[in-house]
């Protein structure tokens, strides 16, 4: 019975701690987080609340992301003018690097720096576990989806 009890207060606090500092759930709204563009300003998450916003992890290093931001700089181009907006945050630890593949991959939407790869700030907030990750807030600045299709955020960038 005594390890029982035990295992219960185990499931019990892993419950409570999970709760208390897991990733953004469907429903949450944009977080307050704000970090440094590339051109060293200072960007507030929220201020993008009444658009459509996706916001997409990466990191200079990942091959994954890097074919992900081909894709994504047409795709932003396309629909920025129907209140959508792009918010890349990077997890790379080295700014120059960081700063050079925007440059070649030719990103023209919001891009944020937290310095300080999965152990960042932002990352652990959202609960990102691999790159890319992004996740899709409507209008009101609710998570309506966590890595959508191309064709998912279509159709809410159509619905506003």
């Amino acid at each position: 019975m005594f390890k029982i009890q035990n295992l219960i207060l185990v499931f019990s606090l892993f419950s409570v701690f999970s709760t208390a500092f897991g990733q953004l759930k469907i429903g949450d709204k944009l977080p307050e987080i704000q970090l440094q563009n590339n051109k060293d300003v200072a960007i507030d998450l929220q201020s993008y609340q009444g658009k459509v916003v996706l916001v997409d992890f990466w990191a200079s290093w990942c091959a994954p992301c890097r074919v992900a931001n081909k894709r994504m700089a047409p795709f932003y181009n396309q629909y920025k003018s129907k209140q959508f907006e792009v918010v890349a945050i990077s997890v790379d630890t080295d700014k120059l690097k960081w700063t050079n593949a925007i440059a070649k991959d030719k990103l023209e939407y919001v891009q944020l720096l937290d310095p300080n790869g999965f152990d960042a700030k932002s990352a652990l907030l959202f609960g990102v576990e691999q790159l890319p990750s992004s996740y899709l807030f409507d209008s009101s600045g609710a998570l309506v989806m966590i890595n959508p299709t191309e064709e998912e955020i279509v159709q809410l960038i159509n619905k506003k």
